[in-house]
């Protein structure tokens, strides 16, 4: 197959499209069920990179939740905690620990699962049965992956009566070096990002604080290339082998750490003693669950706790999770690793990572306030490495 046409752009108007190699030679994927869109296929290719990239960093199976060209998660094969089993949703499935990529996927479709409603997602490894039936339970668009166990492939195939998108590519793909695309019809041209992050670029520890735990490590390559596919500006907070906050294109820095900041707390908080004994309706999905917590721990649209709502979704009334509770909570929590895909510009970046737990960070510095950013970090006893490489993507 040399092109796929598409049946629009990335709106209805937008007629025709199509995708295809300029060479005229094959695309490197076979699509194996339904049919994938525009920016389907932009989240398969940009996920695809990522797991790629973290299975050959970091040794592990990855997996990532793409929506609109951007993580939500991505997270590699480490064994769930009891709690995070049941935060995830996943405390019911037979055999996970025994299933690293089915771990992976779902630590990634567990952090934030509001915005992983509909998701692409994508595996560093063949689709085994397991991960396939955790797939198979959740609101998804697609899956790209090397490849699909027999029966994983049936299960998936069983998806939106028939019609999940399925797409297989082919791992040994690699792209020419330059890359371009066109804006207004102006074609722009750029080598490709094939910056190669590892263990070597955290060597260059700024701060008085100089240790950098292998698991802190490992966390940061995570939060660093889920950064090199995110969309500018953004930041990554990560722990225990997953990204657990993403604040992806905002025009200011702080607001990406805030963004990011905050859904790491919810990630955290989903954990906590009150929400996980949330007496639910024993006929409320999934789905709705994700929206009401929220609710429960943000206390956003709709106080579900309040009298004449609480009824709907619960089958007695919760105590209510007060300010002093989600702080005494998170004020507990420790270790957790921040990139950042450019510098931090002032001190204020710090002070909100240090509210969800910050412990290590990875930025490029470079920049003229980043002595009051690294004097910050050593007040509170961070470890900080400039890496000296800025990880825009647009």
């Amino acid at each position: 197959m040399t092109e796929f046409e598409l049946k629009y752009g990335c709106n209805p108007n937008q007629k025709p499209a199509k995708i295809y190699m300029a060479d005229g030679s094959e695309l490197p994927i076979e699509i194996l069920s339904g049919r994938p869109g525009f920016i389907n296929f932009l989240d398969a290719f940009n996920s695809w990179q990522l797991v790629k990239e973290l299975k050959e960093a970091l040794g592990l199976p990855a997996v990532t939740s793409f929506k609109h060209v951007s993580p939500t998660s991505a997270a590699v094969g480490l064994p769930l905690s009891d709690k995070l089993k049941k935060a995830c949703f996943v405390d019911d499935i037979e055999g996970l620990d025994e299933s690293p990529l089915a771990c992976a996927y779902a630590r990634a479709r567990g952090t934030d699962r509001m915005c992983s409603f509909g998701d692409w997602v994508a595996l560093s490894d063949v689709c085994d049965v397991t991960t396939a039936t955790l797939i198979k339970r959740e609101v998804s668009d697609g899956i790209i992956a090397p490849g699909y166990e027999p029966e994983a492939l049936e299960i998936l195939k069983t998806k939106r009566n028939g019609n999940y998108n399925i797409v297989k590519i082919d791992p040994n793909y690699v792209p020419e070096v330059q890359e371009k695309k066109q804006v207004f019809g102006i074609t722009f041209e750029q080598g490709r990002n094939n910056f190669e992050i590892n263990e070597a670029l955290l060597s260059n520890v700024v701060t008085k604080n100089k240790d950098l735990p292998e698991s802190a490590k490992r966390d940061l390559i995570i939060s660093l290339i889920t950064l090199k596919y995110t969309q500018s500006n953004s930041v990554c907070f990560a722990v225990d082998g997953q990204a657990i906050g993403v604040g992806a294109g905002q025009q200011s820095r702080v607001h990406c750490v805030r963004l990011a900041g905050s859904k790491a707390d919810t990630w955290f908080l989903r954990q906590c003693d009150k929400v996980l004994s949330l007496p639910f309706k024993d006929d409320i999905g999934r789905p709705e669950r994700d929206n009401v917590i929220d609710g429960y721990i943000n206390q956003n649209e709709e106080d579900v706790c309040a009298d004449g709502n609480w009824q709907k979704y619960f089958k007695s009334q919760p105590s209510v999770l007060t300010e002093a509770d989600k702080r005494e909570f998170l004020d507990s929590m420790t270790g957790v690793a921040l990139g950042s895909d450019a510098f931090f510009p002032f001190p204020d970046n710090i002070e909100r990572a240090k509210k969800s737990g910050v412990s290590y960070i990875a930025e490029p510095g470079g920049s003229i306030r980043d002595d009051l950013v690294i004097e910050k970090a050593d007040d509170y006893g961070m470890a900080m490495a400039f890496t000296g490489m800025r990880l825009f993507h647009h």
